[in-house]
């Protein structure tokens, strides 16, 4: 996933202000930002490791914390059904950041009146969760930041490979611990998904079956031609879920599902001639697994570092690379808050002979958050080879919305082809 590029762009806003490290308890902003007027590589922090070549992921080590970079988050993405098969998507997504590198001043001696204070914080989270009503025809998002101090958020790994990530009472934390083996990569599962806001609520539990999937060159997600502007990037691609959603009405549904969990950190931003991406995550019914993002350069073309993933039904993957998939926009979705979507999708894997096409299952799943994007559930119908191909999936949009996009992406995707 590309999320740290829209929240470098978020913590670049709360960087500059010395509210965040030494005053009140934090608050969203109402401010709407576009990704390319804030990321450039005046952004890059010196201060902060960046991501040169590939590395050795340790588990379940990695799956805390890595301060040492500026951004990182951890993000559940679903699609669940009732007994009915009443259908449902979430989104439960945490994002750290840091907003300064730790200093002498961080110590207990120092004189220094921020290090002081007891709301002094040098890492903030924010949280985006989401849920979509199927039938219902509804999407409900809701967007937090807090700080990491007088334990409001955070990210930590026990000893005994427990995991809590949390902001206020939204929280991803492991529910109990049959494997502590700590060559282990999926030994903080099964999580326990907790979050709500306004009536809304989900509380899921994820296990996971599978190892983990290295995005990328064993891990490396490169995402442009310039050196240092990249990520380390795994992902879990499907955990069988089960737990329950409760609506702003009130009616709670017993559901069961997949989810997927994505991991990514670094420290740079987008190169300048880049403007935004879309990202798809599909499950499809045959227990295959697929990821691809494509980043869009200003002139509409896409970028050569588009990259994604092919995961088989008994854990094994290839990585693919941009001349391997296409990705056509179908059609345009109008925002009632004035962008333009593409409203649907078509997806070839020509080596694979896969062609599906992506429908969002529910129109309006946009989030009006600091930084506006789509997000949200699709259902997969095409085929491979001449037989039916079907499942579910989600697909997240960016820079559509954005104020200092000069040109219509879709139109200019259609040119390029």
């Amino acid at each position: 996933m590309l999320k740290f590029f829209s929240i470098l762009v978020l913590f670049a806003l709360f960087a500059a202000s010395a509210f965040f490290l030494a005053q009140s308890p934090s608050s969203p902003t109402n401010a709407t930002l576009a990704v390319s007027d804030a990321l450039s590589s005046t952004m890059i922090d010196t201060a902060f490791k960046r991501v040169f070549a590939p590395r050795t992921f340790i588990f379940p080590q990695d799956h805390a914390p890595h301060d040492d970079y500026k951004t990182e988050w951890w993000y559940f993405t679903g699609n669940l059904r009732d007994r009915t098969g009443r259908r449902f998507g979430y989104q439960l997504t945490f994002f750290r950041s840091a907003l300064a590198p730790n200093t002498s001043a961080d110590t207990n001696n120092s004189s220094d009146s921020v290090s002081k204070n007891a709301w002094k914080a040098r890492q903030i989270f924010m949280a985006h969760f989401t849920v979509t009503d199927v039938q219902g025809n509804q999407f409900v998002s809701q967007e937090r930041f807090s700080r990491v101090a007088q334990n409001l958020a955070g990210a930590v790994l026990s000893s005994t490979n427990t995991l809590r990530v949390w902001l206020d009472n939204w929280s991803a934390e492991t529910s109990y611990n049959t494997n502590n083996d700590a060559a282990s990569s999926v030994s903080v599962f099964p999580m326990r998904l907790q979050a709500s806001s306004n009536g809304v609520s989900i509380n899921l539990m994820l296990d996971s079956t599978r190892p983990v999937v290295l995005q990328g060159e064993r891990g490396f997600s490169q995402k442009s031609e310039d050196a240092g502007n990249a990520s380390y990037y795994y992902s879990l691609t499907r955990l069988p879920t089960h737990g329950t959603i409760r609506l702003a009405s009130g009616e709670e549904f017993v559901v069961e599902g997949t989810s997927w969990f994505d991991r990514e950190w670094s420290t740079s931003a987008l190169s300048t001639n880049q403007i935004g991406w879309d990202w798809f995550a599909l499950h499809f019914d045959d227990g295959r697994d697929f990821m691809f993002y494509q980043l869009r350069k200003r002139d509409g073309t896409i970028d050569a570092a588009s990259k994604g993933v092919l995961v088989t039904a008994d854990g094994a993957y290839r990585v693919l690379g941009k001349q391997e998939v296409e990705c056509t926009p179908i059609g345009e979705w109008e925002s009632p808050r004035g962008s333009t979507y593409p409203a649907s999708w078509r997806v070839r894997i020509p080596s694979d002979g896969i062609e599906v096409v992506l429908t969002p299952l529910v129109k309006n799943q946009e989030l009006d958050a600091t930084l506006r994007y789509w997000e949200g559930a699709v259902g997969i119908a095409g085929t491979q080879a001449g037989k039916r191909l079907s499942g579910h999936g989600y697909v997240e949009m960016t820079g559509y919305a954005d104020k200092a996009r000069a040109y219509t992406s879709i139109g200019a995707a259609r040119r390029a082809e």
